[in-house]
């Protein structure tokens, strides 16, 4: 997220439309969605990007009111073949690209482009959150659960000091708030941890200051864990005017599809982790290697540079050390 919203940010996009960024599309994805429904309910499937928008767009429309950057720069706009690189799109305009590639090569592009690049991206996060939501929800007791974050304004305070800082993606926040569930919290808690989790962290936090500016990144925390806490607290009143007991409804929104699918694409989706992790493995046994340095044992040279306009200068000379070799 950081690196897009950098790359928006020298491009030509102002802050607020940056710090919309950062806030929206991680509960917006459609991997964020999916895993959602699948894992929590369909509520939460509704409720989680809404409430992103909503927060995206507040957020967003304060930071352009307050520091609004009257600079026009010439935005870049990168117009590269995103099948297989085939134009550079500044010497072949769209127009002509459109003719390249048939509508079924952009179908495998796209399909490559989901299993390999955006699986792979995520794959290593959403295992994390699979194992830690494990953890939870064998270790931690739920009466502790039920007493700190069994829902009011406390509880979604301090699932504020708990999530501000945690380094965690959408994709492994929705299993650990699944947990969190299980094990008492309530959904309004939940909705907080998965709206501020993935927005910030102790490490993003100081880059942002240098993408945005520090009042800037204050004025993005306030409104995020404001309108976390509000949408929160909404959530569980929602629940609770409807009736909704949000444990009994838990991933039940899954058992919609047949078991013989979920069987398979279960053992689709191992698969297609195989490489990812088999890659990542690589990455961090490959040794690093250090930054060679050379040295030369020339002898002296003596030259004259010639400045452009025709005047000679003086002539540099290159003194050898006395530990230097014989001249050849």
């Amino acid at each position: 997220m950081l690196p897009a919203a950098a790359s928006l940010k020298k491009q030509g996009a102002n802050k607020g439309a940056t710090t919309a960024f950062l806030i929206s599309t991680p509960e917006s994805g459609v991997d964020s969605i999916a895993v959602t429904y699948a894992l929590l309910d369909p509520v939460m499937t509704v409720v989680r990007p809404v409430a992103a928008f909503i927060t995206g767009l507040a957020a967003g429309v304060v930071e352009n009111f307050l520091s609004y950057d009257t600079n026009n720069e010439n935005i870049k706009v990168n117009n590269s073949c995103p099948v297989d690189n085939c134009c550079d799109g500044t010497d072949c305009p769209p127009e002509k690209h459109k003719a390249h590639h048939t509508l079924w090569e952009k179908i495998v592009a796209g399909i490559r482009f989901a299993v390999v690049d955006v699986w792979g991206d995520i794959v290593m996060w959403f295992f994390a959150g699979l194992l830690l939501a494990g953890v939870i929800t064998a270790l931690i007791p739920e009466e502790f659960m039920a007493n700190w974050f069994g829902g009011g304004i406390s509880s979604m305070l301090l699932m504020l000091v708990f999530g501000i800082p945690l380094y965690i993606c959408a994709t492994a926040s929705t299993p650990i708030a699944a947990a969190l569930i299980l094990k008492g919290v309530s959904p309004g808690a939940a909705l907080v941890f998965l709206l501020v989790g993935p927005a910030t962290n102790i490490t993003s936090l100081s880059v942002l200051v240098g993408i945005l500016g520090k009042r800037s990144v204050v004025r993005y925390l306030l409104i995020l864990s404001a309108m976390a806490v509000l949408f929160g607290l909404g959530v569980d009143y929602l629940y609770l005017i409807a009736g909704i007991s949000p444990i009994a409804i838990l991933g039940e929104a899954s058992e919609i599809v047949p078991y013989g699918l979920k069987v398979a694409a279960s053992i689709l989706l191992v698969v297609l982790s195989v490489k990812p992790f088999i890659e990542l493995f690589k990455k961090m046994l490959r040794p690093k290697t250090d930054k060679q340095t050379h040295f030369s044992d020339f002898p002296t040279i003596h030259s004259a540079v010639t400045h452009s306009k025709g005047k000679v200068l003086k002539p540099v000379s290159i003194k050898k050390n006395s530990t230097q070799d014989k001249k050849f």
